[in-house]
């Protein structure tokens, strides 16, 4: 296969006459009043035909960049960190369409000026990251073609020597300012294991990404380079190759993925960057030089199981009140974990970091923490990790006849020594240090102790390492 403009994915033009350009700007301004869904469905609509009819290259052009306003205002509306509504992602693959169509335009006519064709191929490798970053946000798979384009696109401005040409675009969440460091962001995302992050973490990462991107390099690839960065096929429709995936395209369109500096610039000192990007970027960097294989194997299964989601739900279930629960299916597991099927509609209550009670009839109820999830067309999938021990409910207070919190007492014998415990709360509930008074279900003694300091924390829960005597 060989690389070429006119495979970037674009639809065909249809007869229908889009709306007037002289109107353009006043429908759009309209459409700023309405409720954001209308809004997007009115934004949407008018971009489809527009990217569908036929229109000169400054017609298309000056459209494109009202389209690209109307964009940054609707995406005021919603916060970055929330989950994107299907039609913002469906305008981001339209703008993205809209660009790659004026890029078709400008390469068949006469020779363009560098900085024109840079702005025009950023622009359309910009809302590609968008629909990436937003189909991360959802924890679905970005369609193969998104990958096609981007590594063309990619290609195309190596070709054209505009890797590095600046381009001033006021995007949020911030994207890097050259082809090559947007692209670059969009590779680095996709190494991030990003359906282990938890909800609202996508966002905080691309931008974090965004001064560290042009750091790295894509170098030809050499048979003979030991390195360990990851390889990127520019004709392939994955990001990079799997963990272990011998390279089978043409060696003129193999890179290899040098971060060897952009390592070395993660620590250097970042005023501007904040607490939870520094945290984001500790979690992830470790999966950029290749996926780490599993400790255990995995079987596969196909066995019913339920899931009951949520600190408090646990607790009421270990003391048999019987709470709702999540009917799913264990399709494989570990002495370390399982993968779990379920309906997509339990997403919201089984976030990445989420501590659920499986049940099933195999085994006894076992405490486990969500590690990461993918929606697709069967449903919601989940990597769950087991957390080996006894899980029991207890009450929690701040004085002896204070109200009580509920929180799971995770034990585990430990040989010689008596029992380990974790106490599980809910995150940002209890400050470390703090006195706080224990009772255990059917004891009517209560344990003082101050809270250690936790030793395992997600956005949902904590847990806290206890000695009880």
């Amino acid at each position: 296969m060989t690389l070429d403009a006119l495979r970037l994915e674009v639809p065909d033009i249809l007869d229908g006459e889009a709306v007037p350009l002289a109107d353009l700007n006043n429908r759009l301004s309209e459409a700023r009043l309405l409720l954001l869904d209308q809004a997007l469905q009115e934004v949407l609509g008018l971009l489809f035909r527009l990217n569908r009819s036929a229109m000169t290259l400054l017609e298309r052009q000056r459209a494109l960049q009202s389209f690209s306003d109307a964009y940054r205002y609707h995406a005021r509306q919603q916060p970055v960190s929330d989950a994107p509504a299907p039609l913002f992602l469906r305008l981001c693959s339209e703008l993205a369409i809209g660009f790659k169509r004026l890029l078709l335009q400008i390469l068949q006519g006469r020779q363009p000026s560098r900085p024109h064709l840079a702005w025009c191929l950023y622009m359309a490798q910009h809302f590609l990251a968008q629909c990436l970053l937003r189909h991360y946000q959802l924890y679905q798979e970005p369609p193969p073609s998104l990958w096609r384009d981007s590594h063309l696109l990619y290609w195309l401005a190596e070709r054209q020597e505009c890797l590095d040409e600046p381009v001033a675009a006021a995007f949020q969440p911030v994207p890097a300012s050259t082809q090559r460091g947007i692209y670059q962001q969009m590779l680095l995302l996709a190494l991030s294991n990003p359906f282990h992050l938890a909800d609202g973490e996508s966002p905080i990462l691309f931008a974090a990404l965004a001064p560290l991107a042009e750091t790295g390099r894509l170098l030809p690839w050499d048979d003979d380079d030991e390195s360990e960065g990851p390889l990127v096929d520019l004709t392939d429709a994955q990001p990079c190759l799997g963990y272990g995936q011998q390279p089978t395209g043409h060696p003129d369109y193999l890179r290899r993925f040098e971060l060897g500096a952009l390592l070395i610039a993660l620590l250097e000192p970042a005023p501007l960057r904040t607490a939870e990007e520094r945290q984001v970027l500790d979690k992830v960097q470790q999966h950029w030089q290749g996926r780490q294989q599993r400790r255990h194997p995995r079987i596969d299964y196909d066995i019913p199981c339920h899931l009951i989601s949520g600190l408090s739900a646990i607790h009421a279930q270990l003391l048999e009140q019987r709470p709702g629960r999540a009917p799913a299916h264990m399709l494989d597991a570990s002495p370390g974990g399982a993968g779990v099927l379920c309906a997509a509609d339990q997403a919201p209550s089984l976030a990445v970091g989420q501590l659920v009670l499986l049940l099933n009839e195999q085994s006894a109820p076992t405490l486990a923490l969500v590690r990461w999830r993918h929606l697709n067309a069967r449903g919601l999938h989940l990597g769950l990790r087991y957390l080996k021990g006894l899980p029991r409910p207890v009450w929690l207070r701040r004085a002896p006849s204070a109200q009580t919190h509920a929180g799971v007492l995770q034990s585990t014998p430990e040989p010689g020594n008596g029992w380990h415990h974790g106490l599980w709360l809910p995150s940002g509930q209890f400050g470390e240090g703090e006195n706080l008074w224990l009772q255990l279900a059917g004891v009517n003694n209560q344990a003082t102790f101050p809270l250690p300091a936790s030793n395992l924390h997600t956005p949902e829960v904590s847990r806290y390492p206890l000695r009880l005597t």
